[in-house]
């Protein structure tokens, strides 16, 4: 993962701009919860952050991101460069991440029709 220091700083900014964003040290980690969830956790060597399944699904198939052992959502996101395109997926997953805390955490309602979840 590129300058830890960097990331840090840059979802410490994104987090000041978010409602009711709470950041808590523990160990080497620093995480992110609103509402009482935790959504985002930077460690020594990524962001993890909790999406939606589909979202996660779909963050997991671009460069420098994994599925997470922390559970189904949640991505393991090393960027190996902080360039733009590693940026703006940062801040948009931390925002998404920051508005699915506020619903809960919840699964999306199936939509219906055949292959709904």
């Amino acid at each position: 993962m590129t300058d830890r220091a960097a990331i840090e700083a840059r979802l410490e900014a994104i987090a000041a701009g978010l409602p009711d964003v709470r950041a808590e040290r523990s160990g080497g980690e620093v995480s992110w919860s609103a509402e009482g969830h935790a959504f985002a956790v930077l460690t020594d060597d990524a962001v993890e952050l909790r999406l939606s399944a589909p979202v996660a699904a779909a963050a997991a198939n671009t460069p420098d991101t994994e599925p997470s052992v922390r559970g189904v959502g949640w991505v393991r996101f090393m960027p190996a460069a902080l360039d733009a395109h590693a940026i703006d997926r940062l801040e948009a997953w931390f925002a998404f991440a920051r508005r699915h805390a506020a619903e809960g955490a919840q699964p999306a309602a199936p939509r219906g029709g055949k292959g709904a979840n």
